[in-house]
């Protein structure tokens, strides 16, 4: 599958627990290596979309998701090894603990360091810790033998007599000390259910910058680099991908603040199917000319919902698309936006497109979140959910899909059929294999010209 690998600075950034610092960790070392002039390529385990985003924002380099329930080992290798080929250094952002995964640690961070033969550092949140990191550091460098700890970088550290402490700790258990990141409220991330909006955008640029000032004060940015060369397999040719037989289509994809949630794999694949057309929901008057299928991904719509509502133009060319028999998949965000109304959190109601007889509602918002599990005309599809919203589907049909979890079990979401529109709060990962879009295009009905009157 390989030729002979090259070597190259990978790493994963890893942390014991979520709110360790990782992510506010990868995106200053992203910005960090870029500005030295080397290519940098980000990857996120997991599912999470708005992590990629602002990787990509800070890398210069569209980041990709690496994981193990979605997709299976030989993909995330496939791609990992693709996308790293072309850049000097890789950069891998871990999920929730080191070895939190879907089940025990299957999917974890650990479990794709393992995979992708890659070292691991360990972002450890020091604010309350001293010489005790001892014992934290050695239980994760023995625990698993499967992966290479090399070295730890610490966040919310006092002071420099501070560090001391810290670097005796680790280099009383074998885990070199690679610097510190300082306590400084102008490295806090903001709230991650801000949205994308303009002002969170130019925010996330302002720590960002801060932190690439910051970072070669107190990291060892060349010895990080020097400790984490290692072999990358280098794909002998690009992934193959089965090309769909049918007609050349022109698709369009909902991309601008309200609609980001997108896997880049899934864009890539879906241009197997024809032309990707890019088109603002909040911005255009209109659809592509000569749509034939339609995605709109989810996002932050209810953030949005006034400009939404208000570009009557775009709801009015979507909802004569869709009601004429378009084919389009709407997922999450996308949902929202074909339905009749969003309620946002102050109880405003603002009319979406109105092609589905549903309505979603951000008053009393509550989480909900995991990975999903849909079998669906004989296909086993693979995703997630994420939202804040609540739906009042008014008798919207379900496609007779059976959903769970991670674990098996049944979950209260649907996948929805009206017409040859389908939606769902699942977000779903074609990335490895686009048959769930090809069954969406081989099932859309053709739709009959209306009887002539005599």
């Amino acid at each position: 599958m390989f030729a002979s690998p090259a070597i190259k600075s990978q790493f994963l950034l890893a942390a014991p627990a979520s709110g360790n610092g990782k992510t506010t960790l990868t995106l200053g070392l992203l910005r960090t290596l870029a500005r030295r002039g080397l290519i940098v390529q980000p990857f996120k385990c997991g599912p999470d979309y708005l992590d990629t985003h602002h990787h990509t924002q800070a890398a210069g380099r569209p980041s990709l998701n690496l994981d193990l329930f979605m997709a299976s080992v030989e993909h995330a290798q496939a791609t990992y090894a693709r996308y790293a080929a072309s850049a000097d250094v890789a950069v891998v952002e871990g999920v929730m603990g080191l070895f939190d995964g879907a089940d025990r640690m299957q999917g974890s961070a650990a479990d794709v360091a393992e995979q992708l033969g890659i070292p691991v550092i360990l972002v450890v949140n020091a604010k309350a810790m001293a010489y005790s990191v001892a014992p934290l550091l050695f239980g994760f460098k023995n625990f698993y033998p499967g992966i290479r700890l090399v070295g730890a970088i610490f966040n919310f550290v006092n002071t420099a007599s501070h560090y001391h402490f810290l670097r005796e700790a680790c280099a009383d258990v074998g885990v070199e000390a690679l610097g510190y990141l300082p306590n400084n409220p102008a490295f806090t991330i903001p709230s991650r259910h801000l949205g994308l909006s303009i002002d969170a955008e130019l925010q996330y640029e302002t720590i960002v910058e801060a932190l690439a000032d910051a970072l070669p004060q107190t990291v060892d940015i060349e010895r990080l680099l020097e400790v984490t060369r290692t072999a990358v397999p280098v794909p002998t040719a690009p992934s193959p991908e089965a090309i769909s037989s049918g007609p050349r289509r022109y698709i369009a994809v909902a991309r601008d603040a309200a609609f980001t949630f997108t896997y880049h794999q899934n864009l890539q694949a879906l241009a197997q199917f024809g032309e990707v057309l890019y088109f603002s929901p909040l911005t255009d008057a209109a659809l592509p000319t000569g749509t034939d299928f339609l995605y709109l991904p989810g996002g932050y719509p209810e953030l949005f919902a006034a400009a939404l509502s208000g570009n009557t133009a775009m709801r009015a060319s979507v909802a004569e698309y869709c009601l004429n028999g378009g084919a389009a998949y709407a997922e999450c965000g996308g949902l929202m936006y074909l339905g009749r109304d969003v309620v946002d959190a102050q109880g405003r109601t603002f009319a979406m497109a109105g092609v589905l007889p549903c309505t979603t509602y951000m008053t009393n918002a509550k989480m909900t979140l995991g990975y999903r599990q849909l079998a669906w005309n004989g296909l086993t599809i693979k995703g997630h959910e994420f939202h804040y919203s609540q739906l009042d589907d008014h008798g919207l049909t379900p496609a007779s899909a059976q959903i769970t979890n991670a674990k098996g079990v049944a979950v209260p979401v649907e996948l929805y059929r009206q017409g040859n529109v389908w939606a769902s709060y699942v977000h779903v990962y074609w990335g490895e294999n686009p048959v769930f879009i090809e069954h969406l295009l081989s099932t859309s009905s053709p739709v009959l010209p209306p009887p002539q009157q005599s």
